[in-house]
C-alpha cells in the first residue's frame, strides 16, 4: 500500500479569517482508519487550538470518506474510497474539503487525491457475439468489435486485445480523440462457406496492471453467400451538437450509409456499438432511417461530450462504421449554491468597521459565464461583502453601527451567475433592519382604455386600475388617487370615482353617448412610506353606443294640416321612381343601420319599397283602373338590438293632370288624430267663405245688371261707350268672376323627367282686349267677338310649374 504523502503547496491571504491550501495523495481501498496525513504539522498548528476552535470538516461530499481527529491532529479514512465508484467519468479523482476554526474565524482548504490500483479487471458487454459475413467479402473487410471496458485508468486499464486463431481474421486497433481504443476485426483471406460454414474466434481484452488481468468474449462467425458489397458511410465522422437537459425523442443526427447490393443484400440496419453503458442509455438508433435521438437526460456536468460508434449491417452481414461526436451545450440551468461557513448572530454596537460578521461559500455546477457568479447585499446597508479566494466571501463592516438607531437588521446575500437568462439565489442574514422606501408604485401598464355602455346605472364599476410596489409592509402599500382635471369644464370627479384601496373605477353618472363619446383622466397611485412615492397613468374612457334612439324620417315631411302627395302618371312604366323615403339615426354603427319596408299599401302589387335606399318604385305597369288615390305606409327600422323603427305614410296621386288630382285630393280623408276644435274650426271657415261667396256673387250681378242698362241708355243716344272691367277680371257672357290666370303647383321627383305629363288647355277662356284709343261701341266690340274665337286670339293663359 502506497504511504499518503504530503504536496507541498500552500497559499495564505491575509484577511481577518486566515485562509491556506494543502494536498494529500493516498491510493484507493485504503482500510477504515488509515492515516491520511498529519494537518496539524504540515499547517503549523497546534492540537489545542484545533480543539479550542472546535475544528470541523465542511464539505458537500468528502465528509462521509475522510475525518478529522482534533487530538492527534491527523485527517483518517472515515469509510474505503473507491476510485471507479467516486470518480467514474474523470482520470483524476481527488476530494476536496475546508478545515474551518473558530474564535477566531480560520479555514483551510484540503485536496485529497485518490490513486487507482489495479482491482477491476476488463469485461465485454456479452459473453458470446454473433457475425453473418458474406463469403464474397474481400480482405481488408472491417468488422466493429465491442470493445471491453475497465473501470481502472491509466496503465491498469486495457492496454491491448488479441484475437485467436488468426488464419482468417486479424485485429486492427484505432484511437479515438479520448484515446480509446476501437477495435476492428479485419478479414485476411476470402471465406469459403463450402469450406468452414461457421467461425469460432476468441477475443481477449488484457489490461497493462500487476498482477495482469483480463477478460474474453466468443465471436461467432456465420459465413453467408452471395453478397459481396458491405455497406458504407457518407462520412467517417460525423458531428452534432445539443443542449443538456433536452427532452428525450429529440433527434440529434442523421447517419447514412449505402450498399451497391440490391435486394435484401441493399438493406441496412443501424445500430449503435458502443460498450459505455452511458452511450446505450442516452442514445438510441433507428435501426431502418438511421437518425440517432435521445433517449436519456443529457447533463452537461455530468458528460461535456460523447463519441457515439454507429454501425451500418446489410443482410449479408456486412458492416460498416462511423463516428458521431456530440458536443454538449451548457444550459444555465443550476442556481448558486450558497453555504454559511460561519456567522455571528449578535455583534456589539462598538464593534470596529471592516470586522467580519459571516463567512460564505458560493458554488455554480454551470460552466463558463453561466458559471461566473457574482454577490450582493441589498442597498442601504452599514455592511459590504468582500470576496476573497475560491468563491469564498465575507461580510464585514462598513460603517459605524447605533442600535439606537435601528435595532435590527437583515441582511439579503443575493448571488447571481451571467447565464442568459440569470440564475439567483439568496440568504438572509438577521441582524435586525428596517426598509427603505425607494420605489415608486408602478402600474401594470403606461396607460389604460376602459369601455362602458352608455344609459349605464351610476356607480357601476367600470374598470380595475393595479399598481405595485417592490418595497415591503407599510411602504408597498398603494392607495390610489384620482387626480382633479375638468371634462367639458366640468370636474371629472362627477363623472367616474376611484376606490382608494382597490383602484375599482366607478361611474358617478349615466352617459349618454350622442353627447360625450370619449374623456380622459389621470389616476395617481401613492405608497404608504414616509415620504410618499407616487406614480400616475392616463386611463382613456370610451362611451359605447346603444341603440336608444328610432329613425328620424327626414323626407317626406309629415304635416297635421295639409296633405302632400306625389304624382305619377298612368303611363309610368315598371321601376318608376316615385319618391325616396329619406331617414337619419343619431346611433352609430349598426344601430344607424336603416332598413326600409312596406308595411301597408292601397294596393300592394302596384308598389315596392328598396330596403336598403328607401326608393319607392312601380312593379308594373299603372293602368286605367288603378285608384288616383294611393297611401303607403313605409316602416324604418334599424339594426340594433332590439331594433327601433319609425313609420311614414306617402301620398300617391296616379292621375295625368294637376286639376285631376286637385279634385280627387279634395275629399282626401284626414287623419284621425285632428281633434274635435280642429274640425270646428274647420267648418266655420267653411260656412264663412261660402258666405262671402254668395255675397260677392249678388253684388256681381247686380253691377253687371247696372252697366247693362246703362249701356242701353247710352246706345241709343248714340254716344261712346267705354265699359269699365274690373281689374283682373273678364267679361265671361255672364257665366262667373274667375280670375283668367291659373297657377298650378305640380311637385315633381328626381324621376319625373322620365314621365310624360299633358296638360289640357283652358277651354272657353275667352278674353275681351280693351284698347285705351278705341271709340267703338258696344256692338262693335261685341261684333268683333268673332276675332277672339279664333286660334291666334290673344288670349292670356298661364301655367306654372315647379319643378
Amino acid at each position: 500500500m502506497q504511504r499518503p504523502f504530503t504536496l507541498a503547496f500552500f497559499s495564505l491571504i491575509l484577511l481577518d479569517s486566515v485562509i491556506a491550501q494543502i494536498s494529500y495523495s493516498i491510493p484507493e481501498e485504503m482500510p477504515k482508519g488509515s492515516l491520511v496525513g498529519n494537518v496539524a504539522q504540515d499547517l503549523g498548528l497546534d492540537t489545542k487550538r484545533l480543539i479550542s476552535g472546535k475544528a470541523k470538516i465542511h464539505s458537500r461530499n468528502s465528509a462521509e470518506y475522510v475525518e478529522l481527529n482534533r487530538e492527534r491532529g491527523v485527517l483518517l479514512v472515515k469509510e474505503e474510497i473507491d476510485r471507479e465508484a467516486l470518480c467514474s467519468e474523470t482520470t483524476v479523482c481527488a476530494l476536496d474539503f475546508q478545515v474551518i476554526l473558530e474564535n477566531p474565524i480560520e479555514f483551510y482548504t484540503v485536496t485529497v487525491q485518490i490513486t487507482d490500483i489495479n482491482d477491476n479487471a476488463p469485461t465485454f458487454e456479452k459473453n458470446e457475439i454473433h457475425f453473418k459475413i458474406s463469403e464474397s467479402a474481400t480482405p481488408g473487410a472491417k468488422f466493429v468489435l465491442k470493445m471491453a471496458e475497465d473501470h481502472d485508468v491509466g496503465i491498469n486499464g486495457i492496454q491491448k486485445y488479441e484475437l485467436k486463431p488468426s488464419d482468417n481474421f486479424a485485429l486492427k486497433l484505432q484511437n479515438n480523440l479520448h484515446d480509446n481504443k476501437n477495435v476492428e476485426m479485419v478479414l485476411q483471406k476470402p471465406l469459403d462457406r463450402e469450406k468452414q460454414e461457421q467461425i469460432n474466434l476468441v477475443l481477449m481484452a488484457v489490461d497493462g496492471g500487476e498482477p495482469q488481468m483480463s477478460g474474453t468474449m466468443l465471436i461467432v462467425v456465420t459465413v453467408l453467400d452471395v453478397n459481396d458489397n458491405a455497406p458504407v458511410f457518407t462520412q467517417q465522422t460525423y458531428k452534432a451538437a445539443i443542449t443538456e437537459n433536452s427532452p428525450a425523442g429529440s433527434i440529434i443526427a442523421s447517419v447514412t450509409a449505402s450498399d451497391a447490393d440490391q435486394g435484401s443484400n441493399g438493406k441496412i440496419t443501424y445500430s449503435i456499438t458502443n460498450t459505455q453503458a452511458n452511450v446505450r442509455k442516452i442514445f438510441e438508433v433507428n435501426k431502418d432511417r438511421g437518425e440517432v435521438f435521445l433517449i436519456g437526460n443529457v447533463d452537461f456536468e455530468k458528460n461535456r461530450r460523447f463519441e457515439i460508434i454507429v454501425g451500418a449491417t446489410d443482410e449479408g452481414g456486412l458492416t460498416d462504421s462511423c463516428k458521431l461526436v456530440v458536443e454538449v451545450q451548457d444550459v444555465n440551468d443550476n442556481k448558486p449554491e450558497i453555504s454559511i461557513m460561519s456567522k455571528s448572530n449578535v455583534i456589539s454596537e462598538d464593534v470596529e468597521l471592516n470586522t467580519v460578521v459571516t463567512v460564505i461559500n458560493i458554488e455554480d455546477m454551470d460552466s463558463g459565464e453561466n458559471g461566473n457568479v457574482k454577490c450582493f447585499i441589498n442597498e442601504n446597508m452599514p455592511f459590504i461583502l468582500k470576496s476573497s479566494t475560491n468563491n469564498f466571501f465575507s461580510l464585514v463592516t462598513d460603517s459605524e453601527l447605533d442600535r439606537e438607531m435601528a435595532s435590527e437588521y437583515n441582511i439579503t446575500v443575493t448571488c447571481s451567475d451571467e447565464g442568459v437568462p440569470s440564475l439567483s439565489s439568496s440568504v438572509t442574514l438577521t441582524l435586525q433592519i428596517s426598509d427603505v422606501n425607494d420605489n415608486a408604485p408602478v402600474f401594470e401598464r403606461s396607460s389604460y382604455e376602459a369601455y362602458i355602455v352608455e344609459n349605464n346605472t351610476p356607480g357601476l364599476s367600470i374598470f380595475t386600475v393595479k399598481a405595485t410596489d417592490a418595497d415591503w409592509n407599510q411602504n408597498a402599500r398603494v392607495s390610489y388617487i384620482l387626480e382633479d382635471s375638468s371634462v367639458n369644464g366640468v370636474p371629472v370627479s362627477s363623472y367616474v370615482s376611484v376606490s382608494a384601496d382597490s383602484g375599482v373605477i366607478h361611474a358617478v353618472r349615466s352617459f349618454d353617448y350622442e353627447q360625450i363619446k370619449d374623456f380622459q383622466f389621470r389616476i395617481k397611485a401613492q405608497d404608504g412610506g414616509s415620504p410618499p412615492l407616487s406614480s400616475n397613468v392616463t386611463v382613456r374612457m370610451l362611451i359605447q353606443d346603444q341603440n336608444d334612439n328610432p329613425p328620424q324620417v327626414l323626407y317626406p315631411v309629415q304635416t297635421g294640416g295639409s296633405v302632400v302627395a306625389e304624382m305619377v302618371p298612368r303611363s309610368a312604366d315598371v321601376g318608376y321612381l316615385v319618391t325616396k323615403v329619406v331617414a337619419v339615426d343619431v346611433d352609430s354603427g349598426q344601430n344607424a343601420w336603416l332598413s326600409y319596408k312596406l308595411q301597408k299599401a292601397t294596393d300592394r302589387v302596384l308598389f315596392e319599397v328598396g330596403s336598403q335606399n328607401g326608393e319607392i318604385r312601380t312593379i308594373r305597369q299603372v293602368t286605367d283602373k288603378d285608384a288616383v288615390k294611393q297611401r303607403l305606409t313605409v316602416i324604418v327600422e334599424d339594426n340594433g338590438q332590439p331594433s327601433r323603427s319609425a313609420t311614414v305614410i306617402v301620398n300617391v296621386a296616379v292621375a295625368d293632370s294637376f286639376p285631376e288630382v286637385l279634385s280627387e285630393f279634395t275629399d282626401f280623408p284626414h287623419d284621425k288624430e285632428y281633434n274635435d276644435n280642429l274640425t270646428f274650426y274647420l267648418v266655420l271657415a267653411l260656412a264663412v267663405v261660402s258666405f262671402l261667396f254668395i255675397t260677392c256673387l249678388v253684388v256681381i250681378v247686380s253691377v253687371k245688371i247696372y252697366r247693362w242698362r246703362q249701356s242701353r241708355i247710352l246706345y241709343h243716344s248714340n254716344l261712346p261707350v267705354i265699359p269699365y272691367y274690373p281689374p283682373r277680371y273678364s267679361d265671361t257672357l255672364g257665366t262667373g268672376t274667375l280670375p283668367h290666370v291659373y297657377n298650378y303647383e305640380v311637385c315633381r321627383t328626381t324621376d319625373s323627367r322620365k314621365s310624360d305629363n299633358k296638360f289640357g288647355g283652358a277651354g272657353g277662356q275667352n278674353v275681351l282686349i280693351m284698347d285705351p284709343s278705341s271709340t267703338g261701341t258696344m256692338q262693335q266690340i261685341q261684333n268683333e267677338k268673332s276675332i277672339l274665337d279664333e286660334p291666334d286670339s290673344p288670349i292670356e293663359v298661364r301655367q306654372h310649374f315647379i319643378h
